[in-house]
């Protein structure tokens, strides 16, 4: 059975492919051109309330049911709990698998999303306050992160899906004026991320 991965090539969109490649699911992407405005069709309104991409439809859900969700971290979370595979099975062990998913939902993913809206601004002076707030925002939490990684390889113990979710908008960190060599230890996580030949795999996916 083949999941439909419902994307475009955006940083969410890259979580999935990432996640999908590295658990090994077959799927097909079926691109969601939101700069035509797509994800506001009614067929896609039907698995994705919010109108926003990613989401997928996974014809083999519990029960062999057939079953679709939406947002990017609770479609990391089933994949997870589908698979058993970079999710924990001890609570203990998934709470900072959770921690570091709704990290990156909360903060490290809206942030560098501002910046991406503001350095598009042609006006400079509508650009300047917006990329100054959000790019000290955005630089904070690479700190955060990087603080975190000092001593481990991954966030959150052995490889889980909230480094996919991270990874999503670490992989656009050129597009955040942000020099990864500022941050030495989420670079050689990012580095040994991308080297994994499934992650690879995800990035390469052409999703639009």
């Amino acid at each position: 059975m083949t999941i439909e991965l419902h994307t475009w090539n955006t940083p969410n969109g890259r979580k999935i492919s990432v996640a999908l490649e590295e658990m090994g699911l077959p799927y097909t992407v079926i691109p969601v051109n939101i700069s035509k405005g797509e994800q506001m069709a009614p067929a896609f309104l039907e698995i994705s309330p919010n109108n926003k991409i990613p989401a997928i439809v996974d014809p083999d859900g519990p029960d062999g049911k057939r079953v679709s969700s939406f947002e990017s971290g609770a479609i990391l979370l089933y994949l997870g709990e589908k698979t058993g595979k970079f999710l924990p099975k001890s609570l203990t062990e998934r709470i900072p698998v959770y921690e570091w998913l709704m990290w990156q939902m909360g903060g490290f993913g809206p942030m560098p999303g501002q910046v991406h809206h503001f350095i598009a601004l042609e006006n400079e002076q509508d650009r300047a306050y917006g990329l100054k707030r959000y790019m000290t925002e955005t630089r904070r939490l690479y700190g955060v992160l990087d603080r975190r990684l000092a001593g481990r390889d991954y966030v959150a113990g052995d490889l889980s899906v909230a480094d996919f979710a991270i990874l999503g908008w670490a992989w656009r960190h050129p597009r955040h004026k942000v020099d990864l060599v500022d941050f030495p230890n989420v670079k050689r996580w990012y580095d040994t991320l991308m080297a994994r030949p499934g992650t690879k795999r995800g990035m390469e996916a052409k999703l639009d």
